[in-house]
């Protein structure tokens, strides 16, 4: 059975909507939401007078949580917390929580385990001093750690994850080295979360993987062999990016997200029906995480999702909002009605016939071929 929310979020429709998905897929049932312009306020986030609105709504609701959308400082938290007598999730640990719930596999669960010591560790010294001024929601049990104590604690099981993850890596790096060797070129599918990768993964691959409009359905890189034009081709499924994802979220998911780096051609699945500003704001935050993980930007590809809702008129005026005038790397597709599908297949085939002869080009260095025969 769902839990009940107070939702506080910005006064913003688009925001509105994305923070619902979150609550949703945390399987929280929002029974309020109080809309702000800012969510920065020094003490609490927002300003005294509506944190004693929301102390009488509490009173009535009785929620479970307070979720608060927007990153909170310990301190923010804790006076929200304590004076409202009611648990509070901000924007991160909101996120983390939904990943532990989806968590289908060793390496997404060691992953989320990652981040969430990563999230604990930037707020373990502030927190332990919260604590020992008195329990508060949200901070049980803290006070009967010392600093350090607490602090080392942290750093020791985030060692620990660390090295079972490293393992996990080399053991794709092994597998992406076999797959070199063999001449197996590779696709991975990137994208905002619900954007429609895992349907479109769904489409190209015969697979049956969950489908859902929640945020974050996949965690865990699915790969599976397809063919284009009877060339054998490998193509993964990955997590779904978000606005605002902190950089530790990242490096967490890095061993899965890696893969993005290495592959011969990425199709950025984009949700063309979405408003403009939210169309901008999704694919900003895409941009932002391909170039945090190093994605070269020349073997991107753009399949515009979803276009049978819209327009052609509209396809094109969004097309240009994005700043694909003058670009050929872009397509409008439906993943559900198979529309230009052929033709997002057709780019990706020349996409990796160019990253097969740049492979062809280098290799011929005499400095790299010897290493290719010692290796």
């Amino acid at each position: 059975m769902a839990q009940t929310a107070i939702l506080i979020t910005y006064d913003n429709e688009d925001a509105i909507k994305e923070a619902l998905g979150l609550c949703d897929s945390a399987d929280y049932k929002v029974a309020k939401i109080i809309r702000q312009k800012v969510l920065d306020k020094h003490k609490y986030g927002i300003g005294e007078g509506k944190v004693l609105e929301i102390k009488e709504l509490v009173s009535k609701i009785r929620p479970d949580v307070i979720v608060f959308d927007e990153v909170l400082k310990p301190s923010q938290n804790y006076n929200l917390a304590s004076t409202l007598k009611t648990n509070v999730l901000d924007r991160e640990s909101l996120i983390l929580e939904i990943f532990e719930k989806r968590s289908s596999s060793f390496e997404s669960h060691l992953q989320i385990k990652l981040a969430q010591l990563r999230y604990e560790m930037s707020r373990a010294k502030e927190k332990v001093r919260l604590a020992k001024m008195g329990e508060q929601p949200g901070f049980m049990g803290i006070g009967m750690y010392e600093v350090d104590t607490y602090y080392n604690d942290i750093q020791n099981r985030m060692r620990s994850v660390k090295s079972k993850l490293a393992k996990t890596g080399k053991q794709r790096a092994l597998h992406r080295e076999a797959r070199r060797r063999v001449g197996l070129r590779t696709v991975s599918l990137a994208g905002y979360t619900s954007a429609g990768k895992t349907t479109l993964f769904n489409l190209l691959t015969g697979e049956t993987k969950e489908e859902s409009p929640e945020l974050f359905t996949t965690l865990s890189t699915t790969t599976r062999k397809i063919f284009i034009e009877k060339t054998p081709v490998l193509i993964s499924d990955t997590v779904g990016f978000i606005s605002k994802l902190p950089a530790y979220m990242i490096e967490a998911f890095k061993s899965t997200l890696e893969e993005l780096r290495y592959a011969d051609a990425v199709i950025v699945v984009i949700d063309i029906s979405d408003y403009a500003q939210e169309l901008k704001k999704k694919f900003r935050s895409c941009l932002k995480t391909l170039a945090d993980l190093d994605v070269d930007s020349e073997k991107i590809i753009y399949a515009l999702n979803k276009s049978d809702l819209i327009s052609p008129e509209e396809i094109v005026q969004k097309s240009e909002l994005l700043g694909f005038e003058n670009s050929k790397k872009w397509v409008p597709i439906s993943s559900v009605t198979q529309q230009n599908v052929p033709k997002l297949l057709e780019l990706v085939k020349k996409m990796l016939e160019r990253s097969t002869q740049q492979i062809k080009e280098i290799s011929k260095k005499p400095d790299l071929a010897e290493f290719y025969e010692e290796d």
